[in-house]
């Protein structure tokens, strides 16, 4: 049976998603949270803990924890919705507003967008999931927010190379009166080595450790209807809580310009979206207007495109040996060098970090791999669409290609590069974005670097 043929005969069969509870409770370790979905005869129970830290206020839980934690709750849902793809959803504990239910359905659209593309699925906006509340009424919000630490920021790491650079250019900055807490959801390899390259110890992190029921990934093996989920609009919500009970008000992500383009030429299909400033402008809206306008959630690489990321992080040689941004060797903390986000990151600090340095990062020369060159060819253009990963855009591709040749190669070229003609249109290592959410004071430090970056 396609996958289509699943998805039509799925939504027959199981044709209502409950969001029957959340709860949470404090205990002496930290704030525990559990979720309850229910599709048909499958109940689903993913849970959440944050660990106790001496920065903490777990004597603030009240009404706007309980609204962030039923928020949580309704992007944990897309996971195990998309198992069945049930037409309707009913949120039983609790109501939403009109206003509210056209964000979830944007958000739940758009961020499953690879997943009906690569599913074969033609869903629409109009008809792909209805959502009705059991409680009458609307949510009590925005609520007031008072912070405990008004100039520090929380800053979400991800072990790679963008959470690094954020992290250095906002951290250590007493002159500036601000200073940093890392935010790492389960904690890994990398994540724990990139904050204590920067001079913290995981006790000087917030954490967030969130499971998965096990139910999901049996019925995944049986073959349930599975793809990639908005992981980063998860993470916004989540954050939020994070600053609520940290008393930090500032939630400073490390999205990137280039995250706005679609992965799919000519479509709305952007495995990135919930990264896109489109997705981060509707947050930032939907937090002021239901939540609190005292949480202040943005992007502080917006302005950026992945190349300029590339070039501020080559001035960090501390976490060469390592950031992480390969998905399939995360478990292992390692480079898998067999993947087009292994591919994409060699390129694109290509042209700042040498040849040889590259290669001892990685493992071997990515550019020399003949295994690569699927991917290599999507990355510059050559099809019509990217890979489906957390990658530049096209143009930042061939930049990068072209200003490594012109730095490290003569005629003796990479298996990869032989062939490839230098772009004469190149993305520029100086200019920024103007559209952004970034506060003024935050926006020059970062056009310093730049702009130092740029000359050094």
């Amino acid at each position: 049976m396609s996958n289509l043929a699943k998805y039509n005969s799925f939504r027959e069969t199981y044709p209502e998603f409950v969001y029957e509870s959340y709860l949470y409770d404090v205990q002496s370790d930290g704030l525990h949270i559990v979720f309850t979905f229910r599709i048909g005869d499958y109940v689903f129970n993913p849970t959440a803990f944050i660990p106790s830290r001496r920065f903490l206020d777990f004597g603030s839980v009240g009404g706007l924890t309980d609204v962030l934690v039923f928020n949580i709750g309704m992007i944990e849902l897309v996971s195990y919705w998309k198992s069945f793809c049930p037409p309707r959803v009913v949120v039983a504990c609790g109501c939403l507003s009109e206003d509210q239910i056209g964000f979830w359905r944007r958000v739940f659209y758009y961020g499953l967008g690879e997943f009906f593309y690569i599913n074969g699925i033609d869903a629409k906006l109009d008809d792909f999931m209805e959502i009705v509340c059991r409680k009458e009424g609307v949510r009590p919000g925005p609520f007031a927010f008072a912070p405990a630490r008004g100039r520090d920021f929380l800053v979400p790491i991800g072990g790679g190379k963008d959470s690094v650079v954020t992290l250095e250019l906002l951290s250590g900055r007493n002159g500036d009166g601000f200073s940093t807490v890392p935010l790492i959801m389960n904690p890994r390899g990398a994540t724990i080595n990139c904050i204590k390259a920067a001079g913290y110890d995981l006790d000087d992190a917030l954490v967030i450790e969130r499971t998965i029921d096990p139910l999901l990934l049996r019925l995944n093996g049986e073959g349930c209807l599975n793809g990639h989920t908005p992981f980063s609009a998860m993470l916004a919500f989540y954050s939020l809580l994070a600053a609520q009970l940290s008393g930090i008000p500032n939630v400073a992500l490390s999205n990137e310009w280039s995250a706005n383009e679609a992965t799919v030429a000519g479509s709305t299909v952007n495995h990135q979206y919930s990264k896109s400033k489109g997705f981060e402008d509707d947050f930032r809206k939907y937090t002021g207007t239901f939540l609190s306008p005292g949480l202040n959630y943005f992007s502080f690489l917006r302005p950026l495109s992945e190349l300029q990321i590339a070039m501020l992080f080559s001035r960090y040689p501390k976490y060469f040996d390592v950031f992480r941004s390969c998905n399939a060797g995360s478990k292992e903390d390692v480079w898998c060098g067999r993947c087009a986000k292994c591919l994409f990151a060699y390129i694109i600090l290509s042209p700042f970090i040498p040849p040889s340095r590259l290669r001892s990062i990685f493992g071997h020369d990515l550019l020399d791999d003949p295994a690569l060159e699927f991917f290599f060819d999507e990355l510059i253009g050559r099809g019509d669409k990217k890979p489906f990963e957390c990658v530049g855009t096209v143009d930042e591709v061939k930049t990068a290609v072209s200003m490594a040749l012109e730095r490290w190669y003569g005629s003796a070229r990479p298996r990869l590069l032989r062939g490839f003609v230098p772009c004469a249109h190149r993305v520029s290592l100086s200019r920024v974005e103007a559209e952004h959410n970034v506060p003024p004071d935050l926006f020059n430090i970062l056009l310093e670097h730049v702009q130092a970056a740029v000359v050094g």
